[in-house]
């Protein structure tokens, strides 16, 4: 595809579509289909380029090459991309990057990452020095997009495991880029003093503290693996920068904005991240560590409870639960009005429901709930607080726990006074409470709890009473704290406990209240999945009494909502009556408007998906439904193929396998192919839905089982070919090839031996031509699971004497050949334990009903396979014992 003025309008005419709903699929589907001519992801870069381009057009250019190269640039599948695009990308993409507006930096600097990923730095070894050459003195729109491509290629090493290959491309980075990333820092560029040259500079100040603070992320991530010596030889100078940006105040740039953070409050975030990295990782050479902790104690004292300071206030919370726990630091605490002070000024301001919290419960209450569960990145205040407090318990346990425990009689008691209006009290009680009691959480609830707190009893005394009062006596957030204290002490209470509270649960669960529903739903769905001794304790018919009126409470909900999106956005509906059907198992009186009910769901969602948590269990309640009621078989699919039939017409990529893994899991209930299934059987087999990489696992069960079901019938129709099409496209992908290896095993296993002998040859051949070509280890142990399985099948056209016929039949000898070269090497790395038994099944076959095995040249093989067999019997790896 060449790069010239006509393709480009084309390409912007399309991109434009791509922005109007009436022609989006329409445009979508044109560049999907020229995606893959040579030369297109050139052309797009250069139209990101294109100065005259209208704003939205380059917009839009730069993220479709985006998500192109992510698709797309990995060779552990099919090598998508020419040789000659790779190259003429990594050539020109960073020369692109500085000439750009930020907003298209960003997405660019995204693009350089996920090449990085793939070449850097063996195949691109001149990324670092071309990156740290556009640095420019007198342009710091310029040098920001450098550090943020700088932070997009180096914050993995943050994550990843330590390895002589990882440190060796740390080390290569920091020669290029540590000293020129000092004297942008520091003194080359002079952003230090520029910043303190346009102190009065509005406009030029905002740009200067950004550059500070995408170097202090690239700074955390260049020092996150271990301290290179550059960094501890200039620490002083680095500590001295960011000591001074975290007492630094200028009007000019500390937001105005109550709910958003500026730069300085981001600046000073990240800071407050380095210095507990270096406290965590360095604290022995960290000796400016004593200066960071008394301001940040001090900033903290003084922070207001404004939204735009949560991540600085998490984030310096977090550095004093660090430095807590160090047992070198635990004078700067050992005494009671120390920790006093910091329960009363830090602990307990963080702690407690703002103004802000609960707008954001009346508005926005999801956000708030994923935000109180789950966390992400930037943890809440209550959080960042709770781990405080956690720090402080493991160095002055019972103080901590006698001062907290204070302070929870004296909110207890505010509280009785006036329940409706000091609420808020409560509130912070209970979460006082959850700080000292729960030692260790997760996901699966407390782990542990403190032997200075009873949790049951506190249960009883202070939390029971408001789920047992009636819902509009009790605020719905104290009813929220009340559900939430159960599911996350539900595995220090009994299950007589708890079904004295799943009539609650269930009550609550028909709350108008979005937290308090959602809530009950959350708690349902965790208390149904406890297990002990490995056995759920909840039961069938423990739910039984409840199990549909909780459902239509749950459903009710969701068809309350207006739209598709804000149909998904409450996953934890969908997940709990996931998690109710699987409970109750059969013992749903009617299965069918069930399915109804959540087919309908699906079609809605379907019309714009916007929340994968959502879908997928939208579709795990269809699987469950399907699993625990076969007799309600032919009814479920009456119901759910109108869905699915939908969903593949419109070509719905997100739905498309869940829908195929749904109509596999279906027929697998039948002894045979009804002819509702048997028309399907080639659409199926049509190359553009094995062209999406998402597809294929979930193609691949459904192909298996139309062989299992009806392989005789699929070859009188003529389909064997098809079929096999499929196999040779899978099998030639280095992504894709276990796949082609299921279906080929799938025919060998079911297809009759008077048909099946005549496609063995050239399958062979495709097999040899692609282990000779681009062998992998994936392949091999494949390849050689696959051969001792023909040797160990009793299909008449297989066994250990066609086994071998059929290498001898391409070559003489070759079987000796492939069984020294590749087979009993390869035995001694299989590690499957489905795989260690086909082997071994296989092996013990050609040693003991092989006639061709007794006759040269194969006999020389026979004691190196008793030495093979006899690995595969004594090699004490779990997997195979």
């Amino acid at each position: 595809m060449e790069v010239n003025d006509q393709n480009l309008q084309v390409l912007a005419q399309y991109l434009g579509q791509t922005l109007d709903p009436s022609r989006r699929r329409e445009a979508e589907q044109f560049l999907q289909s020229v995606e893959k001519n040579a030369g297109f992801p050139v052309l797009v870069l250069t139209l990101t380029a294109k100065d005259d381009a209208e704003a939205h057009i380059r917009f839009a250019a730069a993220l479709l090459l985006k998500n192109f190269v992510r698709r797309n640039w990995s060779t552990d599948g099919e090598d998508k991309i020419a040789q000659a695009d790779r190259l003429a990308i990594k050539a020109s993409i960073v020369d692109v990057l500085v000439k750009v507006p930020a907003k298209l930096q960003l997405q660019l600097g995204e693009v350089i990452s996920t090449i990085a990923d793939n070449d850097f730095p063996a195949d691109w070894s001149d990324l670092v020095p071309n990156l740290v050459g556009k640095l420019d003195p007198q342009n710091y729109t310029v040098n920001n997009g450098i550090l943020q491509t700088a932070h997009f290629l180096f914050k993995r090493w943050r994550h990843e495991f330590s390895s002589n290959e990882l440190f060796s491309e740390i080390k290569f980075v920091l020669e290029i880029f540590a000293a020129p990333f000092l004297n942008l820092v520091k003194a080359c560029f002079n952003t230090d003093q520029m910043i303190e040259k346009s102190a009065q500079d509005a406009a030029a100040l905002p740009v200067l503290l950004e550059s500070m603070f995408l170097s202090a992320k690239v700074f955390y991530s260049l020092n996150a693996q271990d301290l290179p010596e550059f960094f501890e030889d200039h620490m002083a100078e680095f500590m001295g920068i960011w000591y001074k940006y975290l007492t630094y105040t200028n009007p000019l740039v500390e937001s105005t904005d109550a709910d958003e953070a500026g730069p300085l409050e981001k600046l000073r975030a990240s800071i407050c991240e380095i210095v507990d990295l270096y406290a965590k990782r360095y604290e022995e050479l960290f000796p400016m560590m004593p200066d960071f902790i008394s301001t940040i104690w001090g900033m903290l004292t003084k922070l207001s409870l404004d939204v735009k300071n949560d991540i600085l206030a998490c984030r310096a919370l977090a550095f004093l639960a660090t430095v807590v726990k160090i047992p070198r630091n635990r004078s700067l605490f050992d005494n009671e009005q120390t920790l006093k002070e910091i329960c009363e000024k830090v602990v307990l301001q963080n702690m407690s429901m703002r103004e802000s919290d609960e707008e954001l419960i009346e508005d926005e209450p999801i956000i708030f709930i994923r935000k109180d569960l789950e966390g992400s990145e930037n943890d809440t205040r209550r959080k960042a607080a709770t781990d405080l407090v956690q720090g402080l318990q493991e160095q002055f346990e019972a103080q901590t726990a006698n001062i907290i425990s204070m302070y929870i009689t004296q909110f207890l008691q505010r509280y009785s006074t006036n329940p409706a209006a000091n609420w808020r009290d409560k509130d912070i009680a209970i979460y006082l409470l959850t700080s000292i009691a729960a030692r260790s959480t997760s996901t699966q609830g407390a782990i542990s709890t403190s032997k200075f707190v009873n949790v049951v009893d506190f249960f009883s005394n202070n939390v029971l009473t408001d789920l047992q009062a009636p819902a509009n006596t009790v605020h719905p957030v104290l009813q929220m704290d009340a559900i939430k204290y159960v599911s996350t002490f539900r595995h220090q209470l009994t299950k007589e406990q708890l079904m004295s509270v799943f009539p609650l649960l269930a009550e609550r669960l028909g709350s108008e209240h979005t937290v308090v529903h959602t809530y009950a739903a959350i708690c349902i769905e965790r208390v149904l999945a406890i297990k002990r001794d490995n056995v759920y304790i909840i039961t069938a018919a423990d739910v039984q009494p409840y199990t549909d009126s909780l459902l239509a409470n749950l459903f009710t909900h969701l068809e309350k909502s207006q739209s598709p999106e804000k149909l998904a956005e409450n996953e934890f509906l969908i997940k709990a009556i996931m998690r109710l059907l699987a409970t109750a198992r059969g013992n749903i009186s009617q299965p069918q408007p069930i399915a109804a009910k959540i087919a309908a769901i699906v079609e809605v969602i379907s019309t714009n998906p916007s929340n994968p948590r959502f879908n997928h269990y939208a579709f795990e309640s269809i699987g469950t439904l399907i699993r625990y009621n076969p007799t309600a078989l032919v009814q479920l699919e009456e119901t759910l193929f109108p869905a699915f039939q939908s969903i593949l017409q419109r070509d719905v990529s997100e739905f498309i396998p869940y829908s195929i893994q749904l109509i596999a899991a279906m027929l697998e209930l039948h002894p045979d192919v009804p002819a509702l299934y048997a028309g399907m059987l080639q659409p199926f087999l049509q190359p553009p839905l094995w062209e999406a990489q998402g597809n294929i696992p979930a193609l691949t069960r459904l192909i298996k089982v139309y062989i299992a079901k009806d392989a005789a019938g699929i070859a009188a129709r003529g389909q064997i070919e098809p079929v096999l099409g499929v196999f040779q496209k899978l099998i030639a992908s280095k992504l894709n090839d276990q796949h082609g290896f299921d279906i080929l095993s799938s025919i060998a296993m079911h297809l009759p031996a008077d048909q099946l002998s005549g496609y063995l040859p050239p399958v062979l051949h495709l097999l040899l031509n692609r282990l000779q070509s681009s062998r992998t280890e994936k392949f091999t142990l494949a390849f050689v699971s696959l051969v001792c399985y023909f040797a160990a099948s009793e299909n008449p056209a297989l066994g250990p004497d066609n086994t071998i016929k059929m290498f001898e039949t391409v070559q003489s000898g070759l079987f000796v050949n492939i069984a020294r070269s590749i087979i009993l090497p390869a035995v001694s790395q299989l590690f499957d334990p489905l795989d260690c038994k086909t082997c071994a099944i296989g092996l013990t076959q050609l040693l003991t009903h092989s006639t061709a095995m007794q006759q040269q040249p194969n006999v020389q093989l026979w004691y190196v396979l008793v030495d093979a067999l006899a690995w595969l019997a004594l090699t004490e790896i779990a997997s195979c014992r």
